[in-house]
């Protein structure tokens, strides 16, 4: 049978347009399906709008450490707005980037919602079209529960919209969502209150770096609330919001922001009209090769559960173009070692296993800890202090794993993934000579292990 396109995509986020390209530029006839906004989360909802306002956060530090090396600053005034506005034209360009790319690697883009009519066929706008292969890429959605005056909350997805700072604003969640927002909204001015129904929030984080990251934003003065949990919101007359605890408590705020959990965006998509299976979580199941319960469909990136990172469905879809239209170049994805960065202030760089995921392996493990008060702070009154850990096998002197708390952590672990994933041992990073003075250099001077 004659198809209109070898490949159709539906959803133009990063792990899409990826597959897309590479696809179309391997000879294919693809085409792209978007309802909303071309780059998906990252780009409009999700880590560059989120970036954006974290180095916006930031600048109140930088102005309180100024007069330690000689400046004088007149009173600095933050407008909300003109960060929203801005932000707001930055998006606009990336989204047109993306349609540049997709339409000059030769992707028919249709902008609509794209429903699977069965195996082969998807209708958009009115009109049918067939494709060999079909590719999921919706992504995922943010959710809130379902309680007593949730329609007063609100989620990622409006934060990045709002007319104006709140006052005082209350974040519920333990993930890197909820702490990265709370650090936005405390360090533009909010009083900001983070709200968690567990211990201790980044839960699959090393232990060390979870209770580092607790004890500076105490410092900072942002309230931490852990096992704790909301009953109920209500709206007041003055349109500020009650919000009632389960323990009975009541708190105040004007913006009650939601990061609990994403869902996969499988709405209206038509998945009845196939074979396609959902696991228990409701993600689409696929193989190891990205195929559902249906051999012409496939799914990639946040809508199969994996590791929901942009540069992990980037990857996918590449390995997806590769193993469809350039199976000589086929790489499956590796999935260990992948690096990651929490834009908390101050910031994490993780890569590699968490102390505690190398004892549970049974590896016999060798920590070695460095906290430190960064140069940068010494003609200061800022207190923060930096974290580095490794995390060795003790047998084989190989690292296990690297993690950071502190300035630029996601930038300093991005080149020590590399080694991790190169096998690099203690003594590589020993035997190295380190970049003087900088923090980056303490990875390399550890020298006496703090546990065995």
């Amino acid at each position: 049978m004659a198809y209109d396109f070898d490949l159709y995509v539906i959803g133009a986020g990063s792990g899409g347009v990826r597959a897309a390209r590479f696809s179309a530029g391997f000879g294919a006839k693809v085409a792209v399906a978007e309802s909303r906004y071309l780059g998906g989360t990252c780009v409009n909802v999700g880590c560059v709008p989120k970036k954006l306002l974290v180095y916006g956060a930031h600048f109140a530090e930088d102005f309180e450490q100024a007069s330690g090396f000689g400046w004088t600053l007149d009173d600095a005034q933050f407008d909300w707005p003109t960060l929203i506005a801005n932000k707001d034209r930055e998006i606009n360009r990336l989204n047109g980037i993306y349609r540049n790319l997709l339409v000059n690697s030769g992707v028919t883009l249709h902008e609509g919602h794209a429903k699977i009519v069965d195996p082969h066929t998807v209708e958009i706008n009115g009109e049918r079209h067939t494709a060999k292969n079909i590719l999921i890429a919706t992504g995922g959605w943010p959710q809130i529960p379902d309680i007593p005056g949730h329609e007063h909350a609100i989620s990622s997805n409006q934060a990045f919209f709002l007319k104006e700072l709140p006052k005082r604003v209350l974040v519920v969640g333990g993930g890197y969502i909820a702490v990265e927002f709370a650090g936005i909204f405390h360090g533009l001015g909010a009083q900001t209150t983070l709200l968690y129904r567990g211990e201790l929030f980044l839960r699959g984080f090393d232990g060390s770096v979870r209770k580092h990251l607790q004890e500076e934003l105490t410092k900072r003065g942002m309230d931490l609330q852990f096992n704790a949990d909301i009953e109920r919101i209500d709206r007041q007359a003055d349109g500020s919001l009650k919000v009632t605890l389960k323990d009975g408590r009541q708190l105040e705020a004007d913006c009650v922001f939601y990061a609990t959990g994403r869902r996969p965006m499988l709405d209206n998509l038509g998945l009845e009209n196939t074979a396609v299976k959902l696991d228990k979580k409701g993600f689409v199941d696929v193989d190891e090769l990205y195929q559902t319960a249906e051999p012409s469909i496939l799914a990639l990136g946040d809508v199969i559960g994996r590791v929901q990172l942009t540069p992990v469905a980037l990857a996918e879809g590449m390995a997806i173009a590769r193993r469809l239209f350039k199976p000589e170049q086929y790489r499956p994805v590796d999935y260990k070692m992948i690096p990651t960065a929490v834009f908390s202030l101050p910031n994490i760089g993780t890569v590699g296993q968490t102390e505690e995921e190398a004892r549970e392996a049974g590896h016999e493990v060798q920590v070695y800890e460095s906290r430190f008060r960064p140069m940068k702070l010494t003609l200061t009154e800022c207190q923060e202090r930096t974290l580095m850990k490794l995390v060795v096998d003790a047998k084989t002197d190989k690292v296990l794993g690297c993690h950071m708390v502190g300035p630029d952590a996601g930038e300093i672990v991005q080149g020590l993934a590399i080694a991790l994933k190169a096998g690099a041992t203690k003594r590589h990073f020993d035997e190295t000579i380190g970049v003087h003075p900088t923090a980056a250099e303490e990875f390399v001077t550890m020298r006496t292990p703090v546990a065995g």
